[in-house]
């Protein structure tokens, strides 16, 4: 079967936007671990601080990976976009657009991408195309 440049194209923008979520929320775990995000979070003033840091991280982990499989992406989409709402209102907003000055250029790419990843379907190539087409009988022309 022919795999179509669409499908090629998602499977690319969910790899690259879904590894950048998957290493961040990694990253948390990694090197700051549940305490130390949470104690961040409450630096910057986000409530409930020490449920949202495990959340956050659990989110970013599990959404980068649904966004590279291609599973559950609406639903990965819109809970990612709202993640990278959340860091732009409570981190980066206050600290004007540009990225290099802490700005919130990046996670509003982020919260484009995830959403734009999320209702595209997916193609071909995404565990979501593949359900649908086991769900979906195949059509025979007589």
């Amino acid at each position: 079967m022919l795999v179509q440049a669409r499908s090629i194209v998602l499977l690319l923008a969910r790899v690259a936007v879904g590894a950048i979520f998957l290493v961040h929320g990694y990253q948390k775990f990694a090197t700051m671990g549940v305490a130390g995000t949470a104690k961040f979070f409450e630096s910057v003033g986000i409530p409930l601080a020490g449920v949202a840091a495990p959340v956050v991280m659990t989110v970013e982990v599990v959404g980068g990976l649904a966004l590279i499989l291609g599973a559950a992406l609406p639903v990965a989409g819109t809970v990612l976009a709202l993640d990278m709402v959340g860091a732009m209102v409570f981190v980066h907003l206050a600290n004007g657009f540009a990225v290099d000055k802490g700005g919130y250029e990046f996670v509003l790419a982020l919260a484009a991408g995830a959403l734009a990843v999320g209702f595209t379907g997916g193609g071909v190539l995404a565990v979501d195309g593949l359900l649908q087409r086991r769900r979906t009988p195949a059509v025979h022309s007589a």
